[in-house]
Parts: C-alpha cells; structure tokens; sequence
C-alpha cells in the first residue's frame, strides 16, 4: 500500500524530536553528557511514592484508583493545584484546572484548539522544542516572539499577514526557558500583556521550570499579571501549563493546564476524544505525595540544581575560549552557549562526541526556522561536580582545537 496517498498533510510535518534521537546515541558509559533536559533520578522522592502507591492498593481507594475516572482530573489533586496557584498569585478554583498527560499533552490540545492550517504563532527565537513539535502537527507558520513585548502590533499583523494568516497565540516559558534559560522580566511580561491586547490574541505561558528558582526575586506569572488587569481569571487571556514532571517525577505524565473555565471546557472534550482521563491511580498518588512533601522536596531540588549550575557556570569561565558567550539562568536546568559566527554546533558535536566523549544539543533544533547553528544547550542537571568539570574541559579542548 502507499501509504502517502493516504496520510493527512499534517503528517509531513512531524519530525522526530532531535533530543529524542540524539538521547539514543548517547546510552554508552564513557560519554559525559550534557544533552538531556531531564532531572536527575537519584533525587525523585521514591520512597514517597512507593509508600503512596501501597497506600492507594491497600486501602478503600484501590478500585477508585484502577477505575475510569472524570476527564477533568482527580479533584483533590486539582484542589491542591489550584491552592498553590493562589500562592504565586493566580486565584482560581479547581474548575479552573485541567489535569493532562504531561504538560506536553496541554500544548497539544492547545495547538489543535486555537490553530488552523495556516495561522500564525509567535514562538521564541529559539524555542522549546517539543512546544513546535506539538504545534507543527496543525500547519502553523511562526514568527519571531520578542520577549521584552516591544515589537509593533501592527508590525507583526503584516508579517503574519504576509506569512498567510492571522496570529493566534503567543507561547513562551517565562521562567529559566528551555533551552536558554533566560526569564522574562515584570516589564516584559507587561508589554507582553499589552501586545497581545492589542493584538487580541492569546498567551500561552508554560510554566515548567517555575519553581526552580535558585536565587534572584520570584516575578508573577503572567496569568497572575493578566488576572490582576482584566479583574478576575474568566476574564483573561492566559493559559497557563504546569507539570510535575521537573519537581516530582516525570514517568506519572502528570501536568495540568490553568485558564478560563471556557478554554478548560473545550479542552475537557479534546481529552474525552482522545484519552478519556490521564491516569487515575498516578493523579491520586501525586496529589499524596505533593501533599505531604511538595515544599520539602523542592526545597532539596533547588539547592542541588543551583550548586550544579554554579559549578558550569565556573567550569566554563576556566575553559571556554574567546568568542564563546554563554549566560549564568536563575534557575532552571540549563546553560545556552553562543559560539563564534561560522561555527555549527551539529558539526561541533559530532566531533566532540568521536573525539571527547562529550555530548550536547545542538542550538539550531530550537529556533523554527533552523537558523542560528552556532548555538548549543547544556544542562547540568544530572551532572555530578566531576563530570562537570570533566566535561566542560573537554568541551574546550574540542572548541581550541
């Protein structure tokens, strides 16, 4: 059968994630990597979870646990989730939240809600590389998102216009991005209120790395920001995705998504369409495990993390040659390295791969139009203080020669 005679046009332009594939090059025991943006294992709170499972199977909510359950989510996890959101300034109710597989599902949704063949989204340069991959699948075109808001309203209306349609949302991860690292301060998360505004689109703040802060002043997220202008969170235009994924464990695909009751109804059909409900028992043990140590556990992380970051940060002001930039994030797990013009990081790393043993990613994957290839990624986040230094040195050797 030709089975291109029958895939959707969408289908072309699903790519397998660079991370991904390279992740599989990697399994060998005498490369320090650099590469994957995961946290570290040694550090997930297993015996919580272990506690919380057999707590789950031993006691009355066992057949509630193993059961179909309702597509907006458990509503005790979502209850906790959207107290905590009030902690950051987010006032809203259980109703409010959305529970998915992974915050990676709520960009899918997202994307098959608000684009259509054509329309345009305004992405970071560069950008989250799952968020394209999630968004690619509804044949979007994309336009550079500047993060400080500056960019003329009716500017970016004529590109999008140019580029074949009109703008739908603007995604961003405000906090420690990924791959960068940078944040987005209160001034740019105004303007970029006021942009959208004017624009009268929506904003799309993933929020995965937000509590991973080690040092610098908390800034609100722009929900809060949004809901503090527009008077409550049924009157905004921010939606927010979260995840547990960097704080507790990332193998229960728990995340959620955080908007207007009206976006969360759309998206509670998408769910019944396509999964019914994300795990129940995993939801129940989450909201346990959350429940009990949340504070604690990402007090522990915060603390690992920006040592690791401090020792790279130091590891490359020793090693790094002339011409090579690279940024010191507040948070977060990673470090964005700018290498000299004429330099291409995919080159870079196929050589230092054979002849180091070092590995990263390659910047070029992040941006949507693959530019920008004298770029990498680094993250420190499963690194211990050796391979750190290990590597990093390496990683000179291979740029000086």
């Amino acid at each position: 059968m030709q089975w291109s005679q029958v895939l959707a046009t969408r289908s072309t332009r699903m790519k397998a994630s660079e991370i991904r594939e390279l992740l599989k090059l990697l399994d060998q025991p005498d490369i320090i990597s650099f590469a994957g943006g995961i946290p570290d294992p040694a550090l997930f709170p297993a015996a919580a979870f272990a506690t919380a499972f057999a707590e789950t199977m031993g006691g009355a909510q066992a057949g509630a646990a193993l059961q179909y359950s309702v597509s907006e989510g458990y509503k005790p996890l979502r209850e906790w989730i959207a107290n905590r959101m009030g902690d950051i300034g987010i006032d809203c109710s259980a109703d409010n939240i959305l529970i998915t597989s992974g915050s990676q599902q709520g960009l899918d949704y997202l994307g098959k809600l608000m684009l259509s063949p054509g329309d345009t989204a305004m992405v970071g340069w560069p950008t989250y590389l799952g968020a394209l991959g999630a968004f690619n699948a509804y044949e979007p075109r994309y336009i550079r998102l500047d993060p400080k808001g500056n960019a003329a309203p009716e500017a970016l209306k004529v590109e999008a216009a140019e580029a074949g349609g009109r703008i739908k949302f603007a995604y961003l991860s405000a906090d420690f991005a990924n791959p960068t690292g940078q944040t987005v301060d209160l001034a740019g998360r105004e303007a970029l209120l006021d942009q959208a505004e004017a624009l009268d689109i929506a904003i799309i703040e993933d929020a995965a790395y937000q509590s991973l802060r080690y040092d610098g002043d908390p800034v609100p997220p722009i929900l809060a920001l949004d809901i503090a202008r527009s008077g409550g969170i049924e009157n905004t235009r921010t939606i927010y995705c979260g995840s547990f994924s960097k704080t507790l464990a990332p193998g229960l695909r728990v995340g959620w998504v955080c908007a207007a009751k009206e976006v969360i109804g759309r998206l509670v059909l998408m769910k019944q369409a396509a999964d019914l409900h994300s795990s129940t028992i995993n939801q129940i043990v989450t909201h346990r495990v959350a429940a009990s140590l949340f504070d604690s556990h990402v007090a522990k992380l915060r603390a690992t993390y920006g040592h690791r970051r401090d020792r790279m940060v130091a590891a490359l002001e020793r090693e790094m040659p002339k011409g090579v930039t690279f940024n010191r994030p507040e948070g977060g797990m990673f470090i964005w390295l700018t290498l000299p013009e004429g330099m291409d990081g995919a080159q870079l790393l196929t050589r230092a791969v054979a002849e180091q043993r070092v590995a990263f990613v390659p910047g070029g994957a992040f941006f949507a139009d693959g530019s920008n290839r004298n770029t990498l990624r680094l993250s420190f986040a499963c690194a211990s203080d050796a391979q750190i230094d290990e590597g990093i040195a390496r990683l000179g050797r291979i740029l000086r020669g």
